[in-house]
């Protein structure tokens, strides 16, 4: 009887300690159509988006290990390579990024391009 009740409490657990989230669930603002592709600037948008995703790789301090070489640290380095960036974010470029990953959400990748659409300012 003991190992009915131990088999019984750890099938159990193994039921309510399996957990799955949905990406709509865990993002629903991009699921929604509420991507913010007005509000658009380097500082509150494109810099996160940056830290978050390409700096790892892509700054003054790993891109040469790392990143191929390619630093988007800082606005004028974002701004130089700013069209390669976005292809490689698309998937479009030589090189998709991130490396062996999947795209970026598309929300980040649309407000990249509208900052891109914009002039890339430094705002």
């Amino acid at each position: 009887m003991k190992h009915i009740i131990a088999i019984s409490l750890i099938l159990s657990l193994f039921t309510f300690a399996c957990y799955y989230d949905s990406e709509e669930s865990l993002y629903p603002e991009e699921n929604l159509g509420n991507c913010d592709t007005i509000n658009v600037t380097y500082y509150q948008s494109i810099v996160p988006l940056l830290e978050n995703n390409c700096l790892s790789c892509h700054s003054a301090a790993t891109s040469t290990d790392q990143g191929g070489g390619l630093n988007l640290q800082g606005y004028s380095n974002t701004y130089e390579y700013r069209d390669m960036a976005l292809a490689a974010m698309n998937h479009t470029g030589d090189k998709p990024m991130p490396g062996n990953s999947a795209k970026i959400k598309d929300c980040l990748i649309q407000q990249f391009q509208k900052w891109v659409d914009q002039g890339a300012p430094e705002n």
